[in-house]
């Protein structure tokens, strides 16, 4: 078996992992380039291998950095199966097309530029319908249940606990006699994120393809982050402010409505109590249209919900529905929301601020500081919601500088992502532990603070994959066979820290020289007075690093 890793390589995009085995070559997700602009560029290079040669895929869950380029794919004449979750084919059917849709927008505007510059214009990445034409070839499939694909190649798909449909990957195969076991984890959940049940526990594999976003830190509690989120809210719209929510429309929207839901059975404190009927006399809005319909699909496969939701349903209580919810469907509707004074909470796509409704939202809410902009998802560097987190004074939105000055709140606990403990939680639930694990779909930092944990906790030997890195898997070793030579653009905190690390040379090198011209007796004074300067200056620009 050999797997080149085409994506998701020290970052946390473009998931795609090419496998040959068996006599077969197969895809591991397909996924979409999302974050800065050179990143996304990628989208618009050719795919690492044929697509015509290409037997199957397998999709672990439907977020479109895992499956936005299985339509570009698809455009590019792959017509067999791809594998996924029912429920995974349920919201492809929804966020596909919606993909080819603003693909279609956003390359409408960026046209404009390419002209502007003297560029010629290019078709989009694809269009709405060629994303739902791909949606013919997708093969829904069952938890826990073994598939054969060929005699020698079997799947199994266990739930991931991350989003609705998202799967662990089993993979079997047999070459010469021998079989062989990978495991490929997709995005695993967090053990306690609302409606979904925990992430399925592995026996055994060979070998680990495992994510690691969040592999440096740990969440806060699931009580703790009810009580900032009541907190937050309560207090901005006791200022008579707006709550903006950026939010994922598959997955971290429905599990916003399930804790606003829920929240008022976690206590009987007085303050609680006021600060929940302070939130209940608001209107919560969800405005996105994909959002409105993924929750339908929620509502659907009710049967993947974790038990104590399926308890409540069964009472008769929507753990989706509650006073005070509306859904706006049109753009007049969702205008309409800016233009009211009204205290309200807002919930709209996208997560990280690129695309969609939320942009117009942040537009006419960054600048209040009455207003309260609240972060339940991972944000991306160079995003939009990345720039507004991490404490960017203004920032562009349509071509207009917007101030900031409304409140800046970032919950972690919603993540949809296992932290620290849950990635090593999972590994020691293996009975028969892997030879080998590779870490895939994380930032370089963190991944190398889980390396380093996996390896003194486990002794496992732990690879960090590198793109375009093919290795050979078999049962006695694990063998790095080639490498695609293509350099993948960096994300910014990465960026700093290879600078650091090439910066701390150039200034070895510096005392070098400089002690060198210091011994050399024929140095004028005028010339020690030039580096004098020269070094001041340094010293100042560090300062400046320093104190900023």
């Amino acid at each position: 078996m050999n797997i080149t890793f085409l994506g998701a390589t020290k970052t946390v995009t473009g998931s795609n992992f090419l496998v040959e085995a068996a006599g077969k070559k197969f895809l591991v997700d397909c996924g979409m380039w999302q974050g800065r602009k050179e990143l996304e560029e990628e989208n618009f290079q050719e795919f690492e291998f044929n697509p015509l040669e290409i037997d199957f895929v397998l999709l672990t869950h439907a977020h479109i950095d895992h499956s936005g380029r299985i339509p570009k794919l698809y455009k590019e004449g792959y017509r067999n199966k791809i594998y996924a979750h029912k429920a995974t084919c349920d919201l492809c059917a929804l966020m596909l097309p919606d993909s080819g849709h603003i693909q279609e927008m956003e390359n409408e505007w960026k046209n404009r530029k390419r002209m502007r510059k003297g560029l010629e214009p290019r078709e989009p990445l694809y269009t709405a319908e060629e994303a739902a034409r791909c949606l013919e070839i997708f093969e829904p499939v069952k938890y826990d249940e073994i598939i054969e694909i060929t005699p020698e190649i079997h799947v199994r798909y266990n739930d991931g606990g991350h989003m609705l449909g998202s799967s662990i990957i089993e993979l079997w195969v047999i070459e010469n006699g021998k079989q062989t076991k990978a495991v490929f984890t997709g995005d695993l959940g967090n053990n306690d994120i609302p409606l979904l049940s925990e992430p399925t526990m592995i026996e055994d594999t060979d070998y680990l393809i495992m994510e690691s976003t969040y592999g440096s830190r740990k969440h806060q509690k699931n009580e703790e982050k009810a009580q900032m989120f009541l907190d937050i809210v309560s207090e901005t719209l006791d200022k008579k402010g707006t709550v903006i929510i950026p939010s994922f429309a598959v997955g971290r929207t429905q599990e916003i409505l399930y804790e606003l839901n829920k929240i008022k059975e976690t206590t009987n404190d007085e303050k609680f109590l006021k600060e929940y009927e302070t939130l209940m006399k608001s209107p919560v809005y969800v405005d996105s249209p994909l959002a409105i319909s993924a929750t339908e699909v929620f509502k659907e496969n009710m049967d993947l919900f974790d038990e104590e939701t399926q308890e409540e349903m069964k009472k008769g209580d929507n753990p989706l529905e509650f006073p005070g919810l509306k859904f706006t469907v049109t753009a007049d509707e969702s205008k309409a929301l800016n233009e009211s004074t009204e205290p309200c909470i807002i919930i709209s796509a996208s997560g990280m601020c690129e695309v969609g409704r939320i942009k117009h939202h942040l537009k006419h809410n960054l600048w209040n500081p009455n207003s309260t902009i609240l972060f339940v998802g991972y944000q991306a560097p160079g995003t939009l919601g990345y720039s507004i987190v991490n404490g960017a004074e203004k920032v562009k939105i349509f071509g207009e500088e917007i101030a900031i000055n409304a409140r800046i709140e970032y919950l972690e606990g919603y993540s949809g992502h296992a932290d620290q403990d849950g990635l090593m939680n999972f590994i020691y639930s293996f009975l028969k532990k892997p030879k080998q694990i590779f870490l895939v779909h994380g930032e370089e930092e963190s991944q190398k603070i889980l390396k380093e944990k996996i390896e003194n906790d486990t002794n496992i030997p732990v690879i960090i994959a590198e793109f375009g890195e093919n290795y050979e898997l078999n049962n006695e070793e694990v063998k790095l066979k080639s490498k695609i030579e293509k350099k993948i653009p960096v994300n910014n905190r990465t960026e700093v820290l290879n600078r650091l690390e090439k910066l701390k040379d150039e200034l070895l090198d510096m005392e070098t020289f400089v002690k060198e011209d210091m011994n050399n007796k024929d140095l004028r004074d005028e010339d020690i007075f030039r580096i004098n300067e020269k070094i001041k200056d340094l010293e100042k620009q560090i300062l400046n690093v320093i104190e900023g």
